[in-house]
């Protein structure tokens, strides 16, 4: 998708309006309106779109520290358009689970949950971040719940889609750990069972 480096978008806001205006008040209206209008557009299109098209391309190349910086730009996440908005706490969630402050990264995440996305793929994205976290905190049946969650939506992404069965062979995985692991207890009171049972005396000898 074309977008405009953000540093060059502002440099052109205040070129279009400054420069606009100038020959709005020296040579007339029409010769400035163009300017102002032009401005204008990309100062719209700034609060919309915010900065989480090139936030999301440092954070792909492993960049957390510029990601920041980047998103930080964005001037307020209220006013961006629903998917952006979304991505946006999701970007937020992402950079916070990236310096292993889950709680943050799940904070944002959730904030992420509240907007109305457009498409199944933007709620699989934020529901499977959602159950990484839980299931890295042990909270195993939340875990499930968010998987439940994503059961139902119908993915069309394929990267989303490997991401999903990923977490769930880790789950799959899980359940056989605790299966292996009441059977070793069994074995273990089995054996406990065993020897704790009296030996069988010998008669005497005459």
């Amino acid at each position: 998708m074309f977008s405009i480096n953000i540093y060059l978008r502002l440099a052109l806001i205040a070129v279009g309006l400054i420069g606009g205006i100038a020959l709005w008040a020296s040579m007339g209206i029409w010769y400035g309106i163009w300017f102002v209008i032009a401005a204008i557009v990309l100062f719209v299109g700034y609060l919309l779109l915010g900065t989480v098209q090139s936030a999301t391309m440092l954070l792909q190349e492993s960049d957390i520290d510029g990601a920041e910086k980047r998103l930080n730009l964005t001037l307020t996440p209220r006013l961006l358009y629903a998917t952006n908005r979304a991505y946006y706490y999701m970007l937020k969630g992402s950079i916070a689970v990236g310096r292993h402050d889950t709680d943050a990264g799940e904070e944002w995440l959730k904030k992420a949950e509240s907007v109305k996305v457009p498409t199944d793929n933007e709620k699989a994205m934020i529901q499977i971040q959602l159950a990484n976290i839980a299931a890295s905190k042990g909270r195993w049946k939340q875990a499930l719940l968010y998987q439940r969650n994503i059961k139902s939506l119908k993915v069309t992404e394929e990267a989303i889609k490997e991401q999903i069965k990923q977490f769930d062979k880790a789950l799959v995985g899980r359940g056989q750990m605790k299966a292996a692991g009441r059977m070793g207890k069994q074995g273990a009171g089995m054996v406990r069972q065993g020897g704790g049972k009296s030996k069988r005396r010998r008669p005497k000898m005459k």
